[in-house]
């Protein structure tokens, strides 16, 4: 399964170009009103990982839908080179949703510390998720810079990510369809998101009826 060439490479002051840190930049621009949950956002960066490593032919998909590894370039972003290293390397491999939601776990705050050593972001020296309205201050950066370039050109796979955490975003009109492991990923993502959305809706009704309980019950 072939992935879409996507933009590769350095940006000024050798800062690597990847598509989880673009889409983690973009969600810090939205604004303390508009940005994503942090389970959510761990989610998309995840899937982005996937994504560059599918495009760079670190991995790829059988036939199944598992992430299989492959010998690919070493990756020159940290956070992407774990990704690659995280990849499960035995049979029967692992199913891309599967890898979303391990992978996943506490990456948000793995960018946000990442952008605090580079210096794209100042927070609080308590550890804090990354999206904590109010604790997070964003710097403009040429890295910000070329994310909202590569936004406002809709690139379709980061136009992608970014609606699936209802960031603004905007498709490209005539879009070539994704590549089928592309698709599979985009997919995979929007599942797991809408998993993790109605289990919190779950959790928020099962708080709204012990409180109406206790109500009812003179507490």
């Amino acid at each position: 399964m072939k992935s879409q060439e996507r933009p590769s490479g350095e940006r000024r002051g050798g800062t690597p170009m990847t598509t989880p840190r673009d889409l983690a930049l973009l969600a810090l621009d939205t604004g303390r009103d508009a940005v994503p949950a942090a389970g959510e956002l761990s989610l998309a960066l995840a899937a982005a990982e996937a994504l560059d490593l599918l495009a760079a032919g670190a991995a790829f998909l059988d036939d199944t839908y598992r992430l299989v590894p492959a010998p690919g370039p070493d990756a020159a972003d940290p956070l992407l080179g774990g990704a690659a290293a995280a990849l499960v390397r035995e049979r029967p491999y692992e199913p891309v949703g599967e890898w979303l939601w391990r992978r996943g776990r506490d990456l948000s705050s793995r960018y946000a510390d990442a952008f605090a050593s580079d210096g794209l972001l100042s927070r609080e020296r308590r550890r804090l998720p990354l999206l904590r309205p109010g604790r997070t201050r964003l710097a403009d950066s040429p890295e910000l810079r070329a994310a909202r370039r590569r936004r406002a050109e809709r690139e379709p796979v980061l136009a992608a990510l970014a609606r699936a955490l209802a960031l603004p975003a905007r498709l490209p009109e005539e879009a070539p369809p994704f590549a089928e492991d592309e698709a599979a990923v985009l997919a995979a993502l929007d599942d797991a998101v809408a998993e993790l959305r109605a289990e919190r809706d779950r959790r928020t009704r099962r708080l709204e009826e012990a409180a109406a309980d206790n109500r009812r019950r003179g507490y």
